[in-house]
C-alpha cells in the first residue's frame, strides 16, 4: 500500500506543480510589459486612435493569448485587425517575442495567416473556438450573451476601417459578422461580409 499512497503523492504533487505553472504563465500574460512599439505601429496605421484606445487594443491583446493559453494546441483565430496589427508588431521584436512565447507558453506561438489554413474548416472551427474562449474569458452565456467579448468588439468599438464588425442581430445585406454563426444562438440568421461567415484573420498555433 506504501507503494501507491507514494504514486498519489506524486501524482498529487505534479497537479499542484502544473497548476502552479498555468498561474504564473497567465500572471505574465496580464502584466507582461509590451514594447512601446507595439502602439505606435497601430497609431501610424490608424492615427485616429486615442490613448485609452490604443490601451483598449493592448488589453485585447492580452485577451487573445489567454485564449490560446486555454487552447493549448489547438488553433485559435483572430477576430481583430487592430489587435493582429500589435501582435505583428510583437513578432518582428524576435529576441524578445520568442522569449515571451516560452514562458507564456511553454512554446512558439506562430502567426497564422488565414490564407495559410489548412482548410475553411479550419478557420471556421478556430473562428468558433476564439468564441466560446473569449465568452468564458469574460464569463458570458456564448448561446445568450447579453453583449459581444471583447476582441469580437473591438474593431468596430475602435473604428477599424479593414477590421472585422460583429453583430449580435445582424441585419441582412450589412457587411457585419454575425455572432449566430459562430456561437450564439439567440442571435438573428444571416451572414454579411463574406460567404463563409467565418469573421477572422490570422490564428495563433
Amino acid at each position: 500500500m506504501a507503494w501507491m499512497t507514494l504514486g498519489l503523492a506524486a501524482l498529487l504533487s505534479g497537479w499542484l506543480y502544473w497548476r502552479w505553472r498555468r498561474q504564473q504563465q497567465l500572471k505574465l500574460i496580464n502584466q507582461y510589459p509590451l514594447p512601446s512599439q507595439l502602439c505606435k505601429a497601430l497609431h501610424k496605421r490608424y492615427p485616429h486612435l486615442q490613448e485609452a484606445q490604443l490601451q483598449l487594443a493592448q488589453d485585447g491583446l492580452r485577451q487573445f493569448w489567454r485564449l490560446c493559453h486555454q487552447a493549448g494546441q489547438r488553433q485559435v483565430a483572430m477576430p481583430s485587425q487592430a489587435v493582429d496589427v500589435l501582435w505583428h508588431e510583437f513578432i518582428l521584436h524576435t529576441r524578445s517575442y520568442q522569449q515571451f512565447c516560452q514562458r507564456a507558453f511553454g512554446r512558439f506561438l506562430h502567426h497564422t495567416p488565414a490564407e495559410a489554413m489548412h482548410s475553411q474548416r479550419q478557420a471556421q472551427e478556430g473562428i468558433r473556438r476564439a468564441w466560446r474562449l473569449a465568452c468564458a474569458d469574460e464569463k458570458l452565456n456564448r448561446k445568450t450573451p447579453t453583449r459581444l467579448p471583447l476582441l469580437f468588439a473591438l474593431d468596430a468599438l475602435l473604428v477599424i476601417p479593414d477590421g472585422f464588425s460583429y453583430q449580435l442581430n445582424c441585419q441582412p445585406g450589412t457587411q457585419d459578422y454575425c455572432a449566430s454563426h459562430i456561437g450564439c444562438g439567440s442571435c438573428a440568421s444571416g451572414c454579411g461580409g463574406d460567404s463563409s461567415c467565418s469573421g477572422g484573420g490570422c490564428g495563433g498555433d
